[in-house]
């Protein structure tokens, strides 16, 4: 049970919070199903076979107007890996973009796991040239409660700003149905040398194949943030909060609802994401 949990949390990952329509544009979350919490768990599994598809609106202040998502995602396990793969169909700030996005999940050992992830979008200014993240996993304790991770990521935008990412996180799995989550991300961005740190807390409640619901509060520094082909937010500070419910039908098919509010000096964005998955 505490297996096939780990591995619902990880479906989660792909839904829980609209803040996701953000973390594909810009740089601030993992590129591989960013939301809350993040894959802390070894997910590998030769039978998983899942698509999900989910659709999302954005309404932000300051006369930015509204934002579209229409997100198709898989899973397809083999032994020793879990393969999961993205396009997502954007319109923002006026623009239609595309983004697709694949990563793998991998076993190294019974307390070690990796997983590399590869982005790339369409050219659309707020979508990334194309982004590759990295990440190692340890879990602790003698029921391996505790897992923590270390990533690094490379952003590459249209724009010609870079980023590079390290990130760090740790989560402990109590025996009841509760996960507690927190971690940083540091980022340096060039042109500038803009030097900047975010923090997250998380917590996820539920049970496999029935209910599992999360909240995710982030804050700290992005360094650039592209609002128009030539014009970038730079150096400033966000916040956003997100919940997100995952809800089983039976057991194969369910539900995904998630809501999220983000802040910056330049405006405030709303949302709320729906969708519908499958195990095959």
């Amino acid at each position: 049970m505490f297996n096939k949990t780990l591995l619902a949390l990880l479906a989660l990952t792909a839904h829980a919070g609209a803040a996701q329509a953000q973390s594909i544009a810009q740089v601030e979350a993992p590129p591989q199903y960013s939301g809350i919490p993040t894959p802390l768990v070894l997910a590998t599994d030769e039978g998983k076979r899942s698509l999900e598809l989910s659709a999302g609106g954005q309404s932000l202040s300051a006369g930015f107007g509204n934002w579209r998502d229409l997100t198709l995602r898989g899973a397809y396990g083999l032994p020793g890996h879990l393969l999961q793969g993205e396009i997502a169909q954007n319109r923002r700030f006026g623009e239609d973009g595309t983004f697709v996005g694949v990563s793998d999940t991998f076993t190294i050992n019974e307390d070690w796991f990796g997983s590399v992830a590869l982005g790339v979008g369409d050219g659309t200014f707020y979508l990334p040239r194309y982004r590759i993240d990295a990440t190692l996993y340890k879990k602790w304790l003698a029921d391996r409660s505790l897992v923590t991770s270390a990533g690094v990521g490379y952003y590459d935008a249209p724009d010609g700003h870079t980023d590079r990412s390290l990130s760090l996180s740790a989560a402990y799995y109590f025996a009841s149905p509760w996960i507690l989550e927190g971690g940083l991300r540091l980022n340096s961005s060039n042109p500038g040398s803009v030097r900047t740190q975010q923090q997250f807390v998380a917590v996820t409640y539920g049970s496999d194949k029935q209910d599992l619901l999360s909240a995710r509060y982030t804050w700290g520094g992005e360094g650039y943030l592209a609002t128009a082909a030539t014009e970038q937010l730079v150096n400033f500070d966000s916040q956003e909060t997100s919940v997100a419910w995952r809800h089983w039908l039976d057991q194969r098919t369910g539900l995904l609802l998630s809501a999220n509010r983000y802040t910056n000096p330049l405006y405030s964005r709303n949302g709320l994401n729906i969708g519908i998955f499958h195990d095959f």
